[in-house]
């Protein structure tokens, strides 16, 4: 049993969970503080992604751990937004390295590939071995994937693929590249291999924001890949949004790790800092602030575990999963904004993590569908009512 934080024990979090979920959790929760924690100020601060690690977490079952089959954990949804949870606690970018590996690329093998995809490629990236990345968002605007410029043309045995994406995590050191492109039956997917000719990815620089990940722009000129390399299950762009939909379920989880770790550091702080003859946190209006953070901490937490059951029951509806991020997502950016407040000037250094969640939560509350995005769809299917045109 690893430590649990204060604001865990209020909530009372380890009744809520089996021995197994409370196991994974502790898992991901050593794995953090141990290899990922120390560093991550510097890794930040100088823009670097540890790949070592990737091994790591790999050899921890973490890597498609919702996978059935395949050398993959075949763990429940709460334990994997669990593990999501512990990772995003100590930083964005390594909760996100395991959605790019595990919810998009695995998922879209596992979900959509042969029997013989899924033996080739599922097992080596279990382990670590082989990382993949996911390419379906455009340069011209992320939230209109139906509107797809990447083509691929079937020409004799090959298909040909030419475009572009961007923002795609890991996509310049990941050794395969799932590929969403128009073709003439509509949007399909694709394995290419990164070292296929024609494959070139570039990480975007002057990033403020997930500074200890790389995400990337990616073009594709006459990029020729077997005609088997296509994912005969995916047709259409349903199959995309299923993977982005176990995507956005790790959000859910990993942001309230977020919202965890600054609070922790808040309290302990309004113990120590002293204002006035007495500590700050026995003036009334921080224990208003801490109050009103906590509420929404265990809101979300809740929300968390309500549709972690959902999923595990098999009964989860998309406009959830567009819940769960919309609330857990924006009352995140909240509580650290309000818990950075309670540190003073001190909340804005390297010495404390407030403004490093700070800048990696915009960016989370901008990518696998915006805030707008993502209310309307809570508002369609509320209503019945179309309002994305």
């Amino acid at each position: 049993m690893v430590n649990t934080s204060r604001t865990e024990e209020i909530m009372g979090l380890d009744a809520l969970l089996t021995a197994e979920e409370i196991e994974w959790r502790d898992k991901a929760r050593a794995f953090s503080v141990d290899r990922i924690a120390p560093q991550i100020d510097e890794d930040f601060e100088i823009q670097r992604l540890r790949e070592e690690l990737i091994p790591e977490l790999g050899a921890l079952g973490m890597l498609g751990m919702h996978i059935n089959g395949y050398g993959c954990s075949g763990a429940n949804a709460v334990s994997y937004g669990l593990v999501c949870y512990e990772l995003e606690a100590v930083d964005t970018s390594w909760r996100t390295h395991v959605s790019v590996l595990g919810s998009l690329a695995m998922s879209s093998i596992a979900k959509f590939g042969s029997e013989e995809q899924k033996q080739e490629w599922l097992p080596p990236m279990a382990r670590g071995e082989k990382a993949g990345c996911f390419g379906l968002t455009e340069p011209h605007g992320g939230s209109d994937p139906a509107n797809m410029r990447t083509t691929a043309v079937l020409d004799g045995d090959e298909w040909v693929i030419n475009g572009a994406k961007r923002w795609i995590g890991i996509a310049n050191i990941a050794d395969v590249a799932i590929i969403w492109a128009m073709t003439d039956d509509g949007v399909r997917g694709f394995i290419v291999p990164t070292a296929t000719p024609g494959y070139v990815a570039n990480p975007i620089s002057g990033k403020l924001s997930m500074r200890a990940s790389i995400q990337c722009a990616i073009e594709l000129t006459n990029v020729r890949i077997p005609k088997d390399n296509i994912l005969p299950g995916a047709q259409g762009l349903g199959a995309p949004f299923k993977c982005l939909t176990e995507a956005r379920y790790g959000i859910i989880w990993g942001v309230m790790g977020a919202a965890r770790a600054v609070m922790d550091v808040a309290i302990e702080r309004s113990q120590t800092r002293e204002v006035f003859g007495k500590p700050i946190g026995g003036m009334q209006i921080t224990q208003a602030k801490l109050s009103d953070a906590f509420l929404e901490y265990e809101k979300g937490m809740l929300l968390s575990l309500h549709i972690g059951h959902l999923k595990d029951a098999g009964t989860l509806k998309h406009e959830q999963i567009s819940v769960g991020k919309l609330n857990n997502v924006r009352e995140a950016i909240n509580i650290v904004s309000s818990m950075r407040s309670i540190m003073g000037g001190d909340g804005v250094t390297a010495e404390f993590p407030m403004m490093r969640h700070m800048m990696n939560l915009e960016s989370v509350r901008t990518y696998e569908g915006t805030d707008e995005v993502h209310a309307l769809v809570v508002g369609r299917a509320l209503t019945g009512i179309e309002a994305f045109r």
